[in-house]
């Protein structure tokens, strides 16, 4: 199978390659540098060279802040960017399997999001994935819309690498309690859509690590197993505050666990408990720092 991958130096897209291409895929890795997705006319030409058998759109305008200012940026990666890939996808027959998140809900449920519940995103970050979907579902033929959540990986910024980081330079910290969801590690996420994209199951997936915490229980497994796997001590107390005590400009959801009903149903293979996967990504990030 040829594979197209947007965002390919991305913390999600780097890994994305490297799994497909492990397994003997033709992978056609672009970053901004190679292909600039906001060119309609580039993104034909690629495609129409390339002619790959399914395009997976990990490219995004992820900075959830300062899209609220920048929102003219946000919908032109995360919509129009998004239409330019899909109609050259289109044009050449491929797949399309774009990558999308749980910003698409309000966070308010009490319960769980299913894949075709009501979306009601509070945020531009949120209302310009939320765009990118519907582009995606009005002009594909052929699509994957994957929606996952509180990604991280070995490759760019994230929330494991900070709490990390601030564990060793600050006495306390304080982490959000009031916000739940289930990380995801970006080499399980990219093995389901190695399974995904091989079929022609279409829709709309949730796909994160199994389970649920909240930041702040997050961040405290983060120091557990850290210290654990590396045997090095993290001086850092860890307390709960609220999202009030937190403010940012973009307002997160509060609720941000999805139902993986369309995995279930398609008898496709779940992602493992998310305390394994942090502790996978620990193994190798800690112990990748310690041979240098």
């Amino acid at each position: 199978m040829k594979v197209l991958v947007t965002g390919a130096n991305g913390q999600l897209g780097k890994d994305v390659a490297a799994i497909f291409q492990g397994e003997g895929h033709i992978v056609v890795a672009c970053d901004r540098h190679v292909l600039d997705i906001t060119d309609q006319a580039a993104c034909f030409l690629a495609l129409q060279d390339h002619k790959p058998d399914a395009v997976i759109h990990c490219a995004a305008y992820t900075a959830v802040d300062q899209a609220e200012q920048e929102v003219d940026e946000a919908y032109a990666v995360n919509a129009a960017s998004t239409r330019n890939m899909v109609v050259a996808s289109e044009r050449v027959g491929a797949k399309f399997c774009y990558i999308s998140t749980d910003y698409v809900f309000d966070g308010l449920s009490e319960g769980t999001y299913y894949e075709y519940d009501t979306t009601n995103p509070q945020t531009v970050y949120g209302k310009s994935k939320r765009a990118g979907e519907l582009l995606v579902q009005s002009l594909s033929s052929a699509y994957f819309i994957v929606r996952t959540s509180w990604v991280y990986g070995l490759h760019g910024k994230n929330f494991v690498k900070t709490m990390l980081r601030l564990g060793m330079e600050k006495p306390e910290i304080k982490v959000v309690n009031d916000q739940k969801g289930s990380p995801t590690f970006t080499v399980d996420l990219a093995y389901f859509l190695l399974e995904l994209v091989q079929t022609e199951k279409y829709g709309i997936f949730h796909a994160s690590n199994t389970g649920t915490c909240t930041w702040y229980e997050f961040a405290k497994t983060i120091f557990t197993e850290a210290e654990s796997i590396s045997g090095k001590h993290y001086p850092v107390v860890v307390y709960p505050c609220t999202t009030e005590e937190y403010p940012v400009p973009a307002p997160r959801p509060k609720n941000s666990v999805m139902e993986h009903n369309a995995i279930r149903t398609n008898g496709l293979k779940d992602l493992r408990p998310w305390r394994e996967g942090l502790c996978d990504f620990l193994q190798q990030y800690l112990l990748r720092d310690l041979k240098k």
